[in-house]
């Protein structure tokens, strides 16, 4: 999955950094940076157009944002048409999932838990931490690029670095953490068990041995390793509530499921022009 790179978006978003590098960022700005960042990714990225694909994400997404947001966010979800396992969150409430990625999910309870974890860094507030720490004005650049990790041209990895690290590519592990047990918490209060994180966890480790080249950007963006799922192993069995149902699967994820395996393949990656 490749973004063609443009630059009118680092420019609109760097002049929003400009103005914001300065300053605590408030809500307002949190989802303008969002909002910019979304249109052109929006125009990019190729994405699955199925109405009832569309239907069951958004459903499932608002499900889980809704029950911990308090803040009445106008959440969005869409699905990426790429066979590479990703999944990213921009800030005020647009969240997207990679075709591969829901491909590879056991049950209804893992996808909510990838789900899950997005919604907490929106939450929790990651990016726009991240955004109050920038000091350069080309940061931006590195915003789209980063959360995708889709600028893949060597020209344009260079500019991005000469500006500095990505904000959003590569969250520390203490935000993996917070973002984690947040995770718990968001998928139990929409009725779906939160040992689906674990076990989505567990299968991707274990995908990346066979297919390393379709995990490439999720493990880049997303530091993995069995330590972290244990930590979120023993927030779940801390949160348990004895006698509580949990939705695990369901008929409904299964005929989603399906109806995407059963779509043309995903296009090929289109190459970075070079600005």
């Amino acid at each position: 999955m490749q973004l063609r790179f443009t630059w009118g978006l680092a420019v609109q978003i760097a002049a929003l950094v400009t103005g914001l590098a300065a300053c605590t960022v408030d809500e307002d700005q949190e989802k303008a940076l969002g909002v910019d960042a979304a249109a052109q990714i929006d125009r990019e990225l190729p994405f699955v157009t199925d109405p009832q694909i569309n239907e069951y994400i958004s459903t499932l997404g608002i499900a889980l944002a809704t029950a911990s947001d308090d803040r009445a966010r106008e959440w969005r979800f869409r699905v990426v048409d790429a066979e590479q396992v990703n999944a990213f969150a921009l800030p005020g409430g647009f969240v997207y999932v990679n075709r591969g990625l829901i491909e590879r999910a056991g049950d209804a309870s893992e996808l909510a838990g990838v789900l899950g974890h997005e919604v907490a860094h929106v939450l929790l507030r990651h990016s726009a931490e991240r955004l109050e720490k920038a000091q350069k004005t080309n940061i931006g650049v590195s915003i789209v690029c980063g959360l995708t990790s889709l600028c893949s041209s060597d020209a344009a990895r260079v500019a991005i670095n000469v500006g500095g690290a990505a904000l959003f590519a590569r969250f520390s592990r203490e935000d993996e953490f917070q973002a984690d047990s947040a995770a718990v918490g968001i998928t139990t209060k929409a009725g779906l068990d939160p040992a689906g994180i674990a076990t989505m966890f567990s299968r991707l480790l274990q995908d990346r041995e066979r297919q390393p080249d379709l995990l490439a950007v999720w493990f880049a963006s997303h530091p993995l390793e069995e330590a972290r799922i244990t930590a979120v192993k023993r927030v779940i069995e801390s949160s348990a509530v004895p006698g509580r149902a949990l939705t695990r699967d369901d008929p409904a994820f299964r005929e989603f499921q399906a109806r995407l395996r059963a779509l043309p393949p995903s296009p090929a990656p289109r190459p970075t022009p070079v600005p």
